[in-house]
């Protein structure tokens, strides 16, 4: 049964028309501000408005433990995960540090670490991680369910506060998630999906491999895209996943980080397509498989800086480029003011 949820039409002839005049009534040639301009009639587009805002910004960081990290498919332990949400609480991890600087909002959400709530994080925990999809699914489809809710849920509750937000992550073990869910929507091999994540070497990377191929094997072939994510998925991507889906429906445009937030962002594509025109892809990560997953949902990201941290970092640093964007849209001269001679 398709998951319910309901988003706008995004594309709206209207405002793509009074962007475009606005555009091209500034002191300068018709479109060479390039990508700018576009951004912002997709901004438009989303928001619903001719003269969209980025001003309110918010980054949430979905966190979550993985139960594959028994396989040994991380060069980190899973305590870590836990660690990095006291650290976000701090202040002390580079995505913090970035909206300080950005003037960005965090919200760090435990959406199932392997831990005690913490104090600071939001709740959104379906279970202390998720089981080992090596050897059985990853969370019962009532759970994902679940997830995805609570994903819905929070997208509605920021949007009164937030013009735009942003998707960033942390969970030890969630990029070979990531790479399962993958290769299940979209029939790609784990020798393609599977990447080295925060420091595996070759063997590790390979063994990697094993593992994504007995656990596909395992599950066999499933067309159900809420139990793909299900079998394969971690509570914080399923999480992220919903609120991507809450927040099209919303009508609040979204900045999709890197590999994994791009994962969730391929899961709300299969759930409901009509997400797309809503999200923003910040950046190609260096985790191999991220340049396939974007040309697989046609999404062009906004630069290439060889970075996969995570976190919403890349996300942080595209959201300025929204404000620039905005500022001269906005605040430029026109022909007319400026008393400019408009080409022919």
């Amino acid at each position: 049964m398709p998951f319910p949820i309901e988003i706008p039409a995004a594309a709206n002839p209207q405002i793509a028309a009074e962007v475009a005049a606005r555009w091209n009534s500034l002191t300068k040639p018709p479109g060479s501000l390039g990508r700018l301009e576009s951004l912002v009639e997709q901004l438009a587009q989303a928001a619903g408005t001719a003269r969209p805002s980025a001003t309110r910004k918010a980054i949430a960081v979905f966190c979550g433990d993985h139960g594959i990290t028994a396989e040994g498919v991380s060069a980190y332990p899973k305590e870590v995960t836990r660690q990095m949400v006291l650290n976000f609480l701090a202040g002390g991890a580079a995505i913090t540090v970035l909206c300080r600087r950005f003037q960005i909002v965090p919200y760090i959400v435990d959406a199932g670490v392997d831990a005690d709530p913490t104090e600071g994080a939001i709740n959104l925990r379906i279970a202390r991680g998720t089981a080992n999809f090596a050897r059985g699914p990853a969370m019962s489809i009532s759970q994902a369910e679940q997830a995805l809710h609570n994903g819905i849920r929070f997208a509605n509750t920021l949007r009164p506060v937030c013009d735009l937000a942003a998707t960033g992550e942390m969970g030890i073990g969630n990029t070979t998630s990531a790479s399962a869910l993958l290769c299940a929507y979209r029939q790609i091999s784990p020798e393609q999906a599977a990447g080295p994540g925060t420091g595996l070497d070759a063997p590790g990377v390979q063994h990697k491999v094993h593992v994504l191929r007995d656990a596909l094997r395992l599950h066999g072939r499933i067309a159900d895209p809420v139990e793909v994510l299900a079998t394969f998925g971690g509570f914080e991507i399923a999480t992220m996943a919903g609120f991507l889906l809450g927040a099209a429906s919303a009508r609040l445009p979204v900045v999709v980080d890197g590999f994994i937030s791009s994962v969730a962002a391929l899961a709300a594509h299969a759930i409901n397509p009509a997400v797309l025109p809503f999200l923003f892809f910040s950046h190609v990560s260096a985790e191999p498989a991220h340049q396939r997953l974007l040309a697989e949902l046609h999404a062009r990201p906004i630069f290439d800086l060889d970075m996969r941290l995570g976190e919403g970092s890349g996300a942080a640093l595209a959201m300025p480029v929204f404000d620039a964007a905005i500022a001269l849209y906005d605040n430029m001269a026109t022909f007319a003011e400026a008393r400019v001679t408009n080409r022919e």
